[in-house]
């Protein structure tokens, strides 16, 4: 399993995400467990074109402080919504021979929407823990209509296993529990 966090950028990460405060507390602590677990996090930064603030070189385009990546830890960046085009990404994790992706992230109605589909369609099994993705208002859902819409109407035992946050976190044991950190990671 692999935990892949997408487009947490200091530009995305503001109060009018749909419970901001939750997510950001929530994907701390998975990080941070997964971390403890031996599990790899893979970051996905999104460059949206000059002038957007989402650039590469401008201080919007770099995660935000809060989620900072480990020196080891790989980045993807992306100039579409789904972390595998063209990224590296897809290859990286056939090399891994990775079947499990675990996804956090932003938006829910653009890249993490997108993420989960090709995702599903190249074959892994994505999960979806709860609380862990966000998304702002538009013109025709609000932010929690959106994230409602697609953690339990569209993603769940279609694209995706959406499951609550603890069980996510034993999902996380079981898939390293052949490894020697296991038993501090349970202890965590």
């Amino acid at each position: 399993m692999k935990l892949l966090a997408v487009d947490l950028q200091k530009q995305l990460i503001n109060e009018s995400l749909y419970q901001n405060k939750l997510l950001i507390q929530r994907v701390q602590e998975l990080i941070l467990f997964v971390r403890n677990c031996s599990v790899e996090v893979l970051y996905v930064r999104h460059d949206d074109g000059a002038g957007t603030g989402l650039t590469k070189g401008e201080d919007g385009f770099e995660i935000d402080p809060n989620f900072q990546p480990a020196e080891n830890e790989k980045i993807f960046d992306k100039t579409v919504n789904s972390a595998f085009h063209n990224t590296g990404l897809l290859e990286y994790l056939r090399r891994e021979q990775e079947n499990e992706v675990m996804i956090v992230g932003l938006q829910t109605d653009y890249c993490i929407d997108a993420t989960i589909k090709s995702g599903f369609e190249y074959g892994f099994h994505m999960i979806v823990p709860d609380g862990t993705n966000s998304t702002v208002d538009n013109p025709y859902l609000t932010g929690k209509q959106s994230y409602e819409y697609y953690n339990q109407y569209i993603w769940n035992d279609r694209f995706a296993s959406c499951v609550p946050f603890e069980a996510a976190k034993q999902m996380i044991l079981e898939a390293s529990a052949l490894s020697r950190s296991s038993q501090q990671c349970a202890k965590k």
